[in-house]
């Protein structure tokens, strides 16, 4: 009898352990809130704000609070200083480039950043602000990230490397990488995180803007992986499918993209370009091509333009029937109706370089890296709800989490 009784006995505890389950789990989740990150690149520190139209500001967090010893190591070394040199004359528009794109951890403790000037990706603490790990990304400049829909995996694009790491975000830990074409920038997942699309820019530096010499601008297309292999499964010439609708004139080079929530279209933009490209993933061909206005003060000089972009940043409001568009050199924001790509009222704004959604999906949010502010634009009426004064250059906004009761590093 005594076995039987121990037996019942665990089994009522297991039981009991078992329902208490959700319970736990309900209490982890409450433990963290929804916030946005603004990333102030050119500063080195993110803004965090209230995930609300109303962008209430929460605090601040320095994200390079290791800056003296990874200077010290890019001076004593000729190459990498020769490269971060390059950075900042460069795409940096005579900056250094600190903070280029962000992402929390599930557990919304920790804020992982990639730095393009220091050529990595880093996991710095929310509350005490001291980095917990670091990864040196292959080549000598890291770019764009994205986080897969569960939150565990990070992916960067080191961006003269030609590769794409992907990390476990938790202790940054490699768990893959991949070979893309020139110069890869924006990464997305897809089919709940199974695939991974990355776009490759190319040289996006240079002078030859002329439509002629775009030859010249290298190996440009989307790459798909397999994230259980890391295989490619598909890569995507926009080349050809731009010249079947016949648009010869527009470049190939992908910039950001937004999928549509079945994430059987999606769209983009492309350099040089003010408008935006609709491709329809199943037939594999460009469905629809809208031209947006210019900004008759904008000049037509395609050198003047910021690294190829006019327009620069691109959002989708959680039901599929918006698209928000950041008009990056024509200095205006507007929201685009997707079933029949009209465009509503021109927002003012000052070199917008990005656009994100609420966290409760009702406007859309843009950096306005000319004049240091994060703007909202309401989904329903395209006119502006708020602005607020962030740092220097924010460039990527991002939907995390941090603990209920942050109020920002006390370290």
């Amino acid at each position: 009898m005594p076995k039987p009784r121990r037996t019942a006995l665990w089994l009522t505890v297991a039981a009991l352990a078992t329902t208490m389950l959700p319970s736990a789990a309900a209490s982890t989740a409450a433990a963290t809130k929804p916030v946005l990150f603004v990333g102030n690149n050119w500063e080195g520190t993110a803004d965090v704000v209230a995930p609300t139209a109303d962008l209430t500001k929460l605090g601040r967090i320095n994200l390079i609070p290791d800056k003296d010893q990874r200077l010290a190591e890019i001076y004593a070394d000729p190459i990498r200083l020769g490269y971060f040199l390059g950075i900042r004359a460069s795409v940096g528009e005579g900056h250094d480039q600190y903070v280029d794109d962000l992402y929390t951890t599930p557990d919304g403790n920790w804020v992982v950043v990639s730095r393009p000037s220091f050529a990595d990706v880093v996991s710095v603490n929310l509350t005490t602000g001291q980095v917990g790990w670091r990864f040196p990304v292959s080549g000598y400049r890291a770019d764009h990230m994205a986080v897969s829909p569960d939150g565990e995996r990070v992916a960067v694009s080191a961006s003269t490397s030609n590769t794409v790491h992907v990390l476990d975000i938790r202790t940054g830990q490699q768990l893959g990488s991949y070979q893309t074409g020139d110069k890869p920038h924006e990464n997305t997942f897809t089919n709940g995180g199974r695939y991974l699309w990355t776009s490759s820019i190319g040289e996006v530096n240079t002078a030859l803007d002329e439509p002629w010499l775009d030859w010249t601008k290298g190996d440009r297309k989307i790459t798909i992986v397999d994230t259980t292999t890391f295989q490619k499964v598909k890569e995507i010439d926009m080349r050809p499918r731009l010249d079947a609708f016949g648009r010869k004139d527009l470049s190939d080079s992908v910039r950001p993209v937004a999928f549509t929530p079945d994430e059987s279209k999606l769209y983009f933009q492309v350099s040089f370009f003010n408008g935006l490209v609709e491709y329809d993933v199943a037939t594999d061909k460009i469905t629809r091509i809208k031209t947006l206005p210019k900004n008759p003060a904008t000049t037509e000089d395609r050198t003047k333009w910021v690294n190829d972009s006019r327009h620069h940043g691109l959002s989708m409001s959680p039901d599929g029937q918006k698209l928000c568009v950041a008009g990056t050199m024509d200095d205006y924001a507007t929201v685009v109706d997707r079933s029949t790509l009209q465009e509503g009222p021109l927002v003012t704004v000052s070199k917008p370089y990005w656009a994100t959604v609420t966290g409760d999906g009702t406007a859309c949010v843009v950096s306005e890296s000319g004049s240091d502010r994060v703007t909202s634009i309401s989904f329903a009426t395209g006119q502006k709800i708020a602005s607020i004064v962030v740092g220097d250059h924010p460039q990527r906004v991002r939907i995390g989490k941090v603990p209920t009761t942050w109020t920002g590093p006390t370290g």
